[in-house]
């Protein structure tokens, strides 16, 4: 094969790889699960650069340690000490246009199963309401998360694997950073996701989401 069909090629691939993610990108504005429009408002999409599972890729965030990511294996439970949530695990997958469902119980967390799981290769999701008929949700507090705070995941294969907290963003849905968020990783990460702003009761719209960046810095 000649350079200029190797340089045309990458340069298709690269085209629709844009398109998938802007494709993706609309699916954020779609409504609002939840009955008050509090879930979370992002999805990663079939169709966006999302790493798969893997093993064996050691995890370099910006914590700077290093763990060899884990073959996949189902989550069971989310612990986060710093804002007091003990969960078992719904499990979240894609609805007729695509988008991430939400969780049914609005005290539990959900991981989103056609992703990595937490602890294996790439950036496995977590998400969960802020509130739900105007009482506090799973997610209430997950704003008030700082650099350095721990997520533990309870796995199925008896695994407890340690994330820390690298930042926390907040992003308007209108211009949600669907790449940034979801793209390939070469390592083990985590990203918690539930709705922000300030609650608009005539729409039962929340206009941001909270992302929660972390990486997996332990296994036990």
């Amino acid at each position: 094969m000649s350079r200029a069909a190797v340089r045309t090629r990458a340069g298709v691939r690269r085209a629709s790889a844009a398109v998938a993610v802007g494709a993706a990108a609309v699916l954020l504005l779609t409504a609002c699960g939840g009955q008050d429009g509090s879930a979370a408002q992002t999805t990663p999409g079939q169709n966006v650069p999302v790493a798969t599972a893997g093993s064996g890729t050691p995890a370099v965030g910006s914590t700077g340690q290093t763990v060899a990511a884990l073959d996949r294996s189902v989550p069971q439970r989310v612990t986060i000490p710093s804002i007091g949530v003990s969960s078992t695990l719904e499990t979240l997958r894609q609805n007729a246009e695509g988008a991430m469902t939400t969780p049914k119980d609005p005290d539990l967390a959900g991981w989103y199963e056609p992703g990595p799981t937490p602890g294996s290769q790439g950036p496995a999701v977590i998400a969960g309401h802020v509130t739900w008929n105007g009482a506090n949700a799973v997610f209430k507090k997950l704003k008030t998360m700082q650099a350095g705070d721990t997520v533990d995941v309870v796995r199925e294969d008896g695994k407890k694997v340690t994330f820390t907290v690298d930042r926390v963003e907040e992003y308007s849905k209108a211009e949600f950073p669907t790449l940034e968020v979801y793209k390939n990783l070469d390592y083990a990460g985590l990203r918690l996701i539930t709705c922000g702003g300030d609650f608009d009761a005539d729409r039962h719209y929340y206009p941001n989401n909270v992302v929660v960046f972390a990486t997996m810095t332990a296994v036990a």
